[in-house]
């Protein structure tokens, strides 16, 4: 099982709860399956409407502190090994939860991050990638499976990790 963290920057922003609504409807299925065991709703500034969302799904809520990663936040109160980083908005496509299932299932020890591949990746953003699957990642990002203990270490890698690709994608709404 993973925790997903979901990260609503602005929660101000009159389309902030729709997205934050379509990513959390979107990973009904994982819980369904027994996939997601927890969800965490990472916000950039308390908001009562974040808070009647999160009663209505059984997520709970973390208001960053300024300064501090949202995954770092979010890790702090997650409970699984394993968690899943999206933003508010962002929805898995289908094979979502067999290719995650299969990766925390199978992986080594030794392996700490893996990526779901984002939608319209330019070639700024694709060249980047490669060279991430060479030197390593410092942070995680929206998109990342990461193991919670390498997130509670601080918000940068030390040593970088080299992320696994997924065959899973995200898309936005």
């Amino acid at each position: 099982m993973i925790s997903a963290l979901t990260y609503v920057a602005r929660p101000a922003d009159p389309d902030a709860i729709d997205r934050l609504a379509d990513t959390l409807s979107a990973l009904v299925s994982g819980v369904a399956a027994g996939l997601i065991g927890d969800a965490v709703i990472v916000a950039g500034t308390a908001c009562e409407a974040i808070d009647t969302v999160a009663e209505a799904t059984g997520a709970a809520v973390v208001v960053r502190p300024r300064g501090v990663s949202p995954w770092v936040a979010g890790a702090k109160v997650a409970r699984r090994d394993w968690v899943l980083c999206l933003e508010a908005g962002d929805v898995p496509a289908e094979g979502w939860i067999r290719s995650i299932d299969r990766f925390v299932g199978t992986v080594r020890p030794d392996v700490a991050l893996a990526r779901l591949r984002r939608p319209h990746a330019g070639l700024p953003q694709r060249l980047a990638a490669k060279g991430e699957r060479v030197i390593g990642v410092a942070t995680a990002r929206p998109g990342d499976l990461v193991r919670r203990d390498r997130l509670m270490a601080g918000p940068a890698f030390s040593p970088r990790l080299k992320p696994r690709p997924l065959l899973a994608r995200l898309e936005r709404d």
